[in-house]
């Protein structure tokens, strides 16, 4: 069955419950800020609810100071503006040149982008060095992140993650915020013989090999598989450039879908739709979609333009699609739609998500990941006057909020550090919490669900306030 959405829903109604996530969300991110230590390295996840690190890439740290700078943002309590604005300046330089990473967008967006974007709001005073500060971290941020560059067979390319240039990861298109933002302050990748590399052209690129490869469309190449389903990891010959496989770091296997991972694409696809919509068709490089005309600084037209969008929109409403056939029906969805012992729950797809089963966990971050890009999405096509389908998949993100606002995915207690509940790091690696009593981890919380719980927060407080509309580029959607 899938989703069953509530055509009821609006922000409106959403609004006490949205409240109440602030009023936890304080007190949360104050007991983090007393108790965590920068030695101990980036809070990742709770074990009986305290906050964890977790040594494999620090990706989160960006998450720990960027939630206060979210709930500044919806309070305006100038307590959370200094935790988010003397940690960011204090702690978050490294992430700005790590080398190491495609996690720029996660880290630095949450953090300068934010402070960026509250000052281009007027919801923090305008500061000439401050800006100053901030627009250089996201040049340099989105410059290091475009540099980590696989070049493929038909001349494009994409951003390859930390396992190495043969990778591409799904969860990349998330971190595309800090190459468009860069792009937007007027920066460009400097290369070889001071070759001037346009950070938009790597950004719709990658994008495109990742609509390519690592989404599925039930057609041409994928007549075998699932229409929106998608890969983890997407495998290249680093010799010739060619496509090899799928793979999976964090799903069951490269032939399931890890339900963050298809997350993370409906979310960053809907978002560089909406971003698409600050260019005026006369900006430089279009990345695949372009001729090669536009990739020697020559703008691009109205079809090429017209063309990335199409490809943007079909990866967008595939993957979307296939979030709401495989969710429960109170929108919440397994950890990944493979995983091996769904079988023993039944028609769980006709019920609501049980957090507590015995065989496998649900993924709350996945929810609200998946709620923010959904409502975007609809919002990005009703304004465009698809009523029918902006209609269907921003009510379904409403429903998705409706229910991670609550118990028991809400965090009520106050003893307990995070603010989502039933998160799910890696589980093939066993590294998320499993309770006394309980043979699947729940009853945990995560960094970037904590966050993400609090930016669609934020995306329906604003609209129930009839404030303006908030995007990670500060600006008209």
């Amino acid at each position: 069955m899938g989703l069953r959405i509530d055509h009821r829903l609006s922000a409106q109604r959403l609004l006490p419950k949205i409240e109440r996530l602030w009023e936890l969300s304080a007190a949360k991110i104050f007991s983090l800020e007393q108790t965590w230590r920068p030695a101990q390295g980036a809070p990742v996840f709770t074990v009986k609810g305290r906050y964890t690190s977790r040594g494999w890439t620090e990706w989160t740290q960006g998450f720990q100071f960027g939630s206060a700078l979210l709930q500044y943002d919806a309070t305006a309590d100038k307590a959370f503006l200094e935790i988010g604005r003397r940690k960011t300046i204090e702690l978050m330089a490294t992430h700005v040149s790590h080398m190491g990473v495609h996690d720029h967008g996660f880290n630095n967006i949450s953090t300068y982008g934010n402070l960026w974007r509250l000052m281009r709001e007027g919801r923090i005073p305008f500061n000439e060095r401050e800006k100053d500060l901030y627009e250089l971290a996201l040049k340099v941020s989105g410059a290091v992140q475009a540099a980590r560059w696989t070049t493929i067979a038909d001349g494009t390319g994409y951003i390859y993650s930390f396992n190495g240039p043969h990778s591409l990861f799904v969860d990349t298109l998330r971190s595309l915020r800090s190459l468009a933002v860069a792009h937007q302050v007027g920066h460009v990748l400097m290369g070889e013989r001071d070759q001037r590399i346009s950070l938009l052209q790597r950004l719709l690129e990658h994008a495109a090999t990742t609509a390519r490869y690592g989404i599925y469309y039930g057609k041409g190449r994928d007549v075998f598989d699932v229409r929106g389903r998608t890969a983890h990891e997407s495998i290249f010959n680093l010799n010739d450039g060619s496509y090899r496989c799928p793979n999976s770091q964090q799903g069951y296997s490269p032939f399931s879908t890890w339900t963050r991972g298809l997350a993370w694409a409906i979310l960053g696809y809907a978002e560089q739709l909406e971003f698409l919509t600050t260019l005026n068709g006369t900006r430089e490089g279009q990345g695949k979609c372009a001729p090669s005309g536009a990739r020697r600084g020559r703008p691009p037209s109205a079809q090429d333009m017209s063309a990335t969008r199409a490809i943007f929109l079909e990866a967008a409403t595939a993957t979307a699609d296939f979030y709401l056939a495989n969710s429960c029906t109170d929108g919440i969805p397994m950890w990944d739609t493979g995983a091996p012992f769904l079988h023993r729950l039944g028609d769980y797809l006709a019920k609501p998500a049980d957090p507590f089963n015995g065989w496998e966990p649900v993924d709350s971050s996945a929810a609200a990941i998946a709620a923010q890009g959904l409502i975007r999405l609809g919002n990005y096509l009703l304004a465009r006057n698809d009523e029918r389908k902006g209609d269907r998949y921003r009510q379904a993100g409403l429903t998705v909020a409706n229910t991670l606002l609550d118990e028991p995915y809400l965090s009520t207690n106050t003893k307990h550090q995070g603010l989502l509940l039933h998160s799910v790091y890696h589980r093939p690696n066993g590294w998320d919490y499993v309770a006394p009593g309980q043979k699947v981890p729940n009853g945990e919380s995560s960094m970037w669900g904590d966050y993400h719980a609090r930016e669609l927060g934020l995306l329906l407080w604003r609209e129930a306030r009839c404030e303006t509309y908030p995007t990670f580029f500060g600006g008209s959607a």
